[in-house]
């Protein structure tokens, strides 16, 4: 059913993998995870890795899951699943059982939470994290259109540790 890829394998676009079709960043235990839709993010080189550039506003309860594990997965489900995307990046897993009401089914490799419904599953590492701050900011125009809360993302740069490909 899965099938391990190295990322160098994988084919697909990243600007339409994460833009356009989505993901899901997932972190957990088996006790307890949850996970959030994202559309901003990357992937590509890092300190001699293939990473995954992920970036999480402070008030998201996903990442008080992504802060307290070490590694995380990254989703990207079929497109049929655009309505659990839409409920995915609004719900609060604070507020409900948002994955229960998703109807997505969690799975574990290595440890890690993902989604069996998912096309591809990033397993991955953190390696470092770093908030946004304003003072970095080169184009004042960024701060005014993505940030008029003066709710910074936090990045995020994690080791792609294992490719999972549903076949």
């Amino acid at each position: 059913m899965w099938k391990e890829k190295k990322p160098l394998e994988l084919k697909e676009n990243p600007f339409e993998m994460i833009g356009k079709d989505w993901l899901l960043i997932t972190a957990g235990t088996k006790e307890s995870c949850n996970a959030m839709t994202a559309s901003w993010g990357g992937v590509g080189e890092m300190w001699g890795k293939h990473v995954v550039y992920l970036v999480i506003r402070p008030q998201r309860y996903t990442k008080e899951f992504v802060d307290r594990q070490e590694q995380l997965s990254v989703c990207v489900l079929p497109d049929s699943y655009r309505s659990v995307y839409n409920y995915m990046g609004q719900a609060s897993g604070r507020d409900e059982d948002k994955i229960a009401k998703s109807g997505l089914t969690v799975a574990f490799e290595d440890g890690v939470p993902f989604f069996q419904e998912s096309s591809t599953v990033f397993l991955c590492r953190k390696l470092f994290a770093q908030p946004f701050e304003e003072a970095s900011f080169l184009d004042p125009a960024l701060i005014e259109k993505w940030y008029p809360e003066k709710d910074y993302h936090t990045l995020y740069i994690c080791e792609i540790q294992k490719v999972l490909v549903k076949e």
